[in-house]
């Protein structure tokens, strides 16, 4: 309704993405897929179409505009009013009218998803009631780009320890899953946290900032000169001062979390680090140096849970991607590791979320949602978490429920990987919303353009809606990615439980020529 509003008060300018979020949410974190929604409920209300705008009409890569004329009628006096009723520009303002009637009781019915406030069941209190704030990714200074993953690494385990902070709401790119680099930040958090980092042997430099996004106003600022050995000590160093400098009170559990490492040995953690942004790359070479890192780090510290969930992770990938013949070895051997990490240290939140991740690929859903579930009750933050729960929801045949909880990861991580859009786009797919599908699975594949499953659901997708074309380019780009591709091989290793998904794939794969069978 909003944006009908907007756009009628703007009928026939261009009105921007930036625009419209800052008019219709000010003061919320949406995703881009928010407004592409709220646009394809705006025209199906209407009966319009991207295609054939008669209303409103996409701008490429600069936003909307309403193309039918508007007319702004207020009348005082009655008589004049009536009188009115009998020109032309009066039938239109009352037509205006009833079109805005009925998208009122469009969006006032209860099928209708409004997922934009919407938050974590777990918590006891609104997140809105606490302050929010955001960490940056650190930059790395010097042209020593083989030092970037440390800047990564120091980025990710801060948003970690003020996760586990209760009187503080974090936004920030830390993820499991992958992360799309370098967007700009449009998430309004109360406060942000940036910083740069530079190492030159056994030297470290760090610059910390702390700013009030909403003033501007520089709270806090230290530089670290220190040796590199002493990297932990700045890492605690540098969130207790974000925690004095906006007067958080800390409990003493919280206090523990934070004085708590993973692990004593600065060059374990430095191979730790190393192998985590390797495994982000998923490809089968970096998986397999990755595995080499993590078994590095565990020699030098044999007690590093977090280097046993990476372990386990690169044997997960193994099985999924098909990359041994041994999968189901592999996968066992991820469980395994998982487990350990679990035994070793039972309070970190990505432990929980590996063993649940590996737990789904071995069809144990239930279990899996389980342990997600300890995830979040220790890091309400963990956006991963909310976006692997909505994955497996669909995998169990409820993709109805997993819009609301990817939605969840995106507000908590604006900065989401492809992987969040593929998971919106596979459940909108088996809910039947073509559109939506398309939408998300287009925005994964701009994200990764060379991911598979992406191609896959999206060739189901467009053969589902009838788009023979599309669904025949879409094949064209999945069978150049794996020209060997075999449906039933493909779906052996793939966590889906739900026969009757598997089957509504399978016949959509058909159409779109991925399968004789």
């Amino acid at each position: 309704m909003a944006l009908l509003m907007h756009l009628a008060g703007h009928a026939g300018q261009t009105v921007s993405r930036e625009q419209l979020f800052e008019a219709l949410w000010p003061g919320l974190v949406v995703s881009d897929d928010t407004l592409t929604q709220a646009v394809i409920k705006l025209r199906k209300a209407l009966g319009d179409s991207a295609k054939n705008a008669r209303y409103i009409q996409t701008i490429p890569k600069r936003g909307y505009r309403l193309t039918a004329p508007v007319e702004l009628h207020i009348e005082d006096d009655l008589a004049s009013r009536a009188s009115k009723k009998r020109q032309p520009g009066y039938a239109l303002a009352l037509a205006v009218v009833s079109i805005i009637a009925l998208l009122a009781v469009y969006f006032m019915r209860s099928d209708v998803e409004t997922p934009i406030t919407t938050e974590p069941t777990h918590t006891q209190s609104s997140p809105d009631e606490r302050p929010t704030l955001t960490v940056l990714p650190f930059k790395q200074l010097g042209d020593d780009e083989s030092q970037a993953y440390l800047a990564q690494g120091l980025t990710y385990d801060l948003i970690t320890d003020l996760s586990s902070l209760s009187g503080l709401w974090v936004i920030g790119s830390r993820s499991i899953m992958g992360q799309k680099e370098s967007l700009p930040s449009r998430t309004p958090a109360r406060y942000l946290v940036s910083g740069e980092v530079q190492r030159n042997g056994d030297e470290l430099r760090i610059h910390v900032y702390l700013v009030n996004g909403q003033s501007g106003h520089q709270l806090w600022s230290e530089r670290f000169h220190r040796p590199f050995d002493n990297l932990f000590q700045v890492q605690e160093e540098i969130s207790r001062r974000i925690t004095n400098s906006l007067s958080l009170k800390v409990n003493e559990v919280e206090h523990r979390r934070l004085a708590h490492r993973y692990t004593h040995n600065v060059q374990a953690y430095d191979y730790f680090l190393q192998a985590q942004a390797l495994l982000l790359v998923r490809l089968k070479p970096e998986n397999e140096m990755a595995r080499r890192l993590y078994q590095q780090a565990i020699d030098l510290d044999p007690t590093f849970a977090r280097a046993y969930a990476g372990l386990a992770l690169s044997y997960a990938a193994d099985f999924r991607n098909r990359w041994v013949e041994t999968g189901q070895a592999a996968l066992e051997q991820a469980r395994n590791m998982a487990h350990t990490a679990l035994e070793i240290d039972g309070e970190i939140p990505e432990v929980y979320w590996v063993l649940a991740y590996v737990s789904a690929q071995q069809r144990q859903q239930d279990q899996a949602l389980d342990l997600l579930r300890q995830a979040i009750a220790l890091d309400q933050s963990f956006a991963d978490a909310y976006a692997l729960m909505g994955g497996i929801q669909t995998y169990r045949g409820h993709p109805g429920e997993t819009p609301a909880l990817i939605r969840t990861a995106i507000r908590l991580n604006p900065e989401a990987g492809y992987l969040y859009f593929l998971l919106l786009g596979r459940a909108y797919f088996y809910l039947g919303d073509w559109d939506q599908a398309s939408i998300n699975l287009h925005e994964a594949l701009a994200r990764n353009p060379a991911n598979l499953e992406a191609h896959l659901y999206l060739a189901a997708t467009m053969a589902s809606a009838g788009d023979e074309e599309g669904a025949a380019w879409e094949t064209q780009e999945a069978l150049s990615l794996e020209p060997a591709f075999d449906a039933r091989a493909w779906l052996a290793t793939y966590p889906m439980t739900d026969k009757a998904q598997t089957t509504q794939l399978l016949t959509a794969w058909q159409q779109a020529g991925l399968t004789d069978d």
